[in-house]
């Protein structure tokens, strides 16, 4: 057997998307690459912010689950139905003392070589710093969100005191961990401003051979109930505060006058059901929501879409990198992006000229955007969008990378 390998996170397998996905597939990557692994998380719960079946009935206890060499522990948490910045910092301290009875128990039980840490949330490195000082494991620290900034850029947490006592616990983990990493330059940069020292790469990946181009959009349109001829502009993913979408519906009412592009939301979230009743509002005739798609079709949904949305508010432009973006970029999607000039993300897609950037929370931008995406002469970058992910982003390639940056 391999190295032994501990993961404290707060999300993982089955949640479908974001973080939890990410982590329950770079734990199975290294258990199929001969690691014996243990993963201390929690149930899942995300993006529908509610503990799933089969879970419901054990989600105030601790659970034991063991698949092959993956060992996975479950601990109770609070989970808010609508999540705010006071109730997020309620859930994560919940996890974070379930977890520590964990750790505990789990210190002097075995030795684990290396410890892995994903935040959000980020005070979770707190816990490996307390194994690697008791038990000597590299400490491997990895950032998906800058979540601190995002709380008080987004003004989810407007105690300055709290953001301020936040970041001095978060310069302890820095400090502590042998490897800091993240998933994109403009955060890395962020990081290295905070640590003065050395941030790799580890950016998320996508099943290059699971997503992939399709070219007979026509018939797939049809299959899920559009014409033929119907212009889609689909938003798929988490509907969170931090992505702004009630600028999106502004768009779909400017182009009511033309009945053909039709506007998808797809995916769940606390605010679905809002941006659901601005809708109705707004009386939206051209505006579809529809729940997240099952795995087994998701390729070919994405491929319908002649646009695919990435929304975020400006300020999170460097602080959090959509993961939605990377399955876009495998079907070869149009993606238009909100994301400001100077920002990582921004700098990232027109290097490679595979997506259309507008600036966030511009309506008009983002009108003028959806017009661009449908009309223009796009063949360039899908071609150079699959070209990337297939290039860039295999699970395979982003893992031996990781693999050798921690060895």
């Amino acid at each position: 057997m391999g190295k032994r390998v501990l993961l404290i996170g707060g999300n993982f397998s089955p949640e479908p998307t974001g973080i939890g996905k990410y982590n329950g597939e770079m734990i199975n990557w290294l258990a199929d690459n001969g690691y014996d692994c243990t993963v201390i998380t929690t149930y899942p719960y995300y993006p529908d912010w509610e503990v799933q079946a089969p879970y419901a009935s054990v989600k105030n206890w601790f659970k034991k689950e063991i698949t092959g060499n993956i060992t996975i522990y479950r601990c109770p948490q609070y989970v808010p139905a609508v999540p705010s910045g006071k109730k997020r910092v309620l859930q994560d301290a919940s996890f974070a003392a379930s977890a520590f009875i964990k750790v505990v128990q789990l210190v002097w039980r075995r030795k684990f070589d290396i410890v892995i840490t994903v935040a959000p949330p980020f005070h979770l490195g707190l816990l490996a710093v307390l194994y690697k000082k008791l038990r000597g494991a590299t400490f491997v620290y990895h950032v998906q969100d800058l979540q601190i900034e995002a709380a008080r850029d987004l003004q989810m947490i407007r105690s300055r005191r709290l953001i301020s006592t936040m970041l001095k616990l978060e310069q302890v983990i820095l400090r502590n961990a042998d490897h800091v990493s993240s998933i994109a330059d403009g955060m890395i940069r962020k990081i290295r401003d905070k640590t003065g020292g050395q941030v790799f790469l580890f950016p998320n990946w996508v099943d290059v051979s699971r997503f992939h181009p399709i070219t007979d959009k026509a018939s797939l349109k049809e299959a899920f109930g559009f014409a033929a001829t119907d212009k889609i502009v689909l938003y798929s993913g988490a509907i969170g505060e931090k992505q702004g979408l009630e600028t999106l519906l502004h768009a779909a009412a400017a182009w009511q006058h033309q009945p053909d592009i039709r506007f998808l939301i797809c995916g769940s979230g606390p605010y679905k059901a809002k941006l659901e009743q601005m809708a109705a509002q707004l009386k939206l005739k051209n505006t579809t929501f529809l729940p997240l798609q099952p795995a087994e079709q998701f390729n070919r949904f994405l491929n319908m879409a002649d646009v695919h949305l990435v929304i975020q508010k400006s300020h999170a432009s460097d602080l959090v990198m959509p993961s939605k973006l990377t399955t876009i970029l495998a079907v070869g999607g149009i993606a238009l992006i909100t994301a400001n000039t100077g920002t990582g993300l921004h700098e990232l897609v027109s290097r490679h000229n595979m997506g259309i950037l507008v600036d966030a929370e511009n309506l008009e931008a983002l009108r003028t955007g959806i017009g661009r995406a449908v009309w223009d002469n796009t063949a360039n970058i899908a071609k150079n969008a699959r070209a990337y992910a297939a290039d860039y982003l295999s699970i395979s390639g982003v893992m031996t990378h990781f693999e050798e940056q921690i060895a």
